[in-house]
């Protein structure tokens, strides 16, 4: 499916904003450490504020709820295409709890200032804010029904809930627009912002290579011994712990009485209690040719991309293949190659226009429709009504689920029982009464590999656990399961000097190489500026001179890096002038100004109000950062946050 035709980011994105407190887009997102007492709140309460000192001993504090923060997390990692990891779950609900406990507190404090909002600011806020295209699509509101549909899929809670969430949101812009009210931004910072911030340079620059000038650093052995020496309590574990393990194992093929099979009746169960995963939504397939219209374009440009629509109309009405002209003529890059082919959409993922097109025009017609993209020619292939799969069709995804279910239940049962089996009578008896063999590993690390295992990443971090002579113990091989035990510890230990010679080496130079190559620098950068040529400088030292392209701030120069993060101070030279020296992290850099080119009065007249604008929102970022962190300073400072840790394990460090 066409990416810039689908509306399911910009939806959510639209939506959502409104749900995880919009106003935590312009303001700092704080961690919240020492939070006080964990309290007698139910499982389900993330977090507790209470509005006055007092509160906490009239018990009148305002909650944030803990299946709220759950589910916000939940949504975030189905939009980020997160794994399905419980530890990533975890620290996402640390940090949508923690956006929903500042947005409590300003809500808490918006209401000390008498900021309110109505259901008809909720309307309006619907209508003409980000959210507005979509549930009112050319000015028609798209129905209650559609739009508790929408609210219920994408956020799975209620329009009740949603509008609440909503009306939150508009509290929270009111206080950052009355705390930030006073703020101003002059017109002579707005002109030097822009100046300075478009000023673009071409400069000449020697370079002094890190990875050349390490090679240099070559010490004695007694130097080197020295350094071990002097270190010693470095080195003192250098060699890190090894351990020998004992296991034997087993794959999915070796399971007694061979994989389980699902039973009839286990599959109609499975598929009775899955229904829902098998409704199949109304949804509608259709290709289509863009004649792509720039935003803003002019009267002649959309006239003349209608024009070339209506052509090809004529030529697909005429009898001439849609793919090819897709292919030779659509300005759609992801769905020409494929004869303007986009698949099945399900009702409300694309623009309206289009989806419109694709959910009313007759199946094999074709019509022009204008989008914000611009003009496409649409034809309808297939619709499908909205259904619920049969049996039938699932059997097969059924059977292999619960086939997986089954072997490894069947897996981890077995690897119980030869664990258990093992301990009583140790590995090799267990190994050879189920025909399977004990081995051995050499003495590995924790981070090494087992190579006789498919991956033996489970044993290991079992077995560094692990003491000599414990029980035995199972771990996933990715194939089946290990039953192993520690064999033997080899415990970790300083090296030998000779042994360990060249990773001495190489610490010793990792050492030296920061002050060599600023001393080099520098000299460098002495040399030029006594000499008032960086050419011969560069030769004397040995440096390699490059030119840079005429960059900006943001301008990325080879051996240099980004301009702007590494010597802002160039664009202060005027062309002539030589740098002093300057620290590019793997390089040292010494530059001469070629040439400097300012934006004209005309551009920066010309970008004034977008500079102006852009200036203030920061600057009003900034006071709502400061006033946001003073408050939860003072919150804290009062215990005025109580977080239940039972409901918010894991805990985020410092919490």
């Amino acid at each position: 499916m066409i990416r810039f035709l689908q509306r399911d980011n910009r939806l959510t994105k639209a939506l959502f904003v409104v749900i995880i407190a919009a106003a935590s887009v312009s303001m700092v997102i704080y961690l919240i450490p020492g939070l006080s007492g964990q309290g007698t709140s139910s499982a389900d309460t993330f977090a507790t504020i209470y509005p006055h000192w007092y509160s906490r001993f009239l018990s009148s504090g305002e909650t944030v709820s803990q299946q709220k923060v759950a589910q916000l997390a939940r949504q975030q990692m189905q939009q980020n295409h997160y794994p399905d990891n419980p530890m990533i779950e975890g620290l996402l609900e640390q940090r949508v709890g923690q956006q929903l406990v500042q947005q409590q507190i300003l809500l808490t404090e918006a209401d000390k200032l008498g900021i309110r909002a109505t259901d008809d600011d909720v309307r309006q806020f619907l209508r003409n804010g980000p959210s507005g295209q979509v549930l009112f699509p050319n000015g028609q509101f798209i129905g209650s029904d559609n739009y508790a549909r929408l609210i219920a899929d994408r956020f799975n809670i209620s329009v009740k809930d949603f509008e609440e969430d909503v009306k939150h949101d508009i509290i929270v812009r009111r206080l950052q627009s009355l705390i930030t009210s006073g703020v101003t931004v002059g017109d002579q910072e707005t002109r030097d912002t822009y100046r300075k911030g478009n000023i673009k340079i071409k400069f000449d620059y020697a370079v002094i290579a890190a990875d050349e000038l390490r090679k240099t650093i070559n010490p004695s052995d007694g130097e080197l011994q020295g350094f071990f020496q002097k270190n010693a309590a470095r080195y003192a574990s250098a060699i890190p712990e090894e351990r020998k393990i004992a296991y034997f194992a087993f794959t999915p093929n070796e399971l007694p009485g061979g994989t389980p099979q699902p039973s009839q009746q286990e599959i109609k169960q499975y598929f009775t209690a899955h229904q829902s995963e098998y409704s199949v939504p109304e949804q509608a397939r259709s290709r289509h040719i863009l004649i792509k219209v720039a935003a803003g374009a002019d009267a002649k440009t959309d006239a003349a991309a209608k024009a070339k629509a209506e052509g090809l109309l004529k030529q697909i009405q005429g009898g001439a293949n849609f793919a090819d002209l897709a292919k030779k003529n659509s300005d759609d890059p992801g769905s020409k190659d494929m004869g303007g082919e986009l698949g099945f959409s399900q009702r409300g993922h694309m623009v309206p226009e289009f989806d419109n097109a694709i959910f009313t025009q007759k199946i094999g017609e074709s019509k022009i429709v204008k989008s914000q993209f611009g003009y496409h020619i649409v034809q309808v292939e297939e619709r499908q009504t909205a259904h619920t799969q049969q049996l039938s069709e699932v059997l097969p995804t059924i059977q292999a689920t619960l086939t997986r279910q089954k072997a490894a239940q069947a897996e981890d049962s077995y690897a119980r029982a030869l664990t258990a089996e093992a301990t009583k009578n140790g590995l090799e008896k267990t190994a050879s009464a189920h025909h399977l063999q004990v081995v051995t590993t050499p003495l590995v690390g924790s981070q090494g590999v087992i190579s006789s295992l498919p991956d033996g990443s489970q044993v290991l971090a079992k077995a560094f656990q692990a003491k000599q002579g414990d029980p035995a113990q199972f771990a996933s091989t990715g194939e089946g399961y290990a039953i192993f035990q520690v064999a033997a510890i080899a415990p970790a230990h300083a090296p030998n000097f000779g042994d360990f010679k060249a990773h001495v080496l190489e610490d010793f130079r990792d050492e030296r190489l920061p002050s060599l190559l600023s001393q080099k620098t520098k000299e460098l950068a002495d040399k030029a500026h006594s000499m008032n040529d960086l050419a011969k400088a560069a030769k004397a030292v040995g440096a390699t001179v490059k030119t840079s392209d005429l960059v900006g701030l943001s301008g990325q120069v080879p051996d240099f890096g980004q301009v702007g993060q590494v010597a802002p101070q160039l664009f202060d030279l005027v062309p002539g002038n030589i740098s002093g020296a300057i620290n590019a992290q793997r390089t040292g850099v010494v530059a001469k100004i070629l040439d400097k080119q300012e934006p004209s009065a005309d551009e920066i007249a010309k970008n004034f109000d977008q500079t102006r604008d852009q200036l203030l929102e920061q600057r009003r970022n900034d006071a709502f950062s400061v006033f946001m962190s003073g408050v939860l300073q003072d919150y804290k400072k009062h215990n005025r946050i109580k977080l239940n840790f039972k409901a918010n394990a894991p805990q985020i460090p410092g919490m």
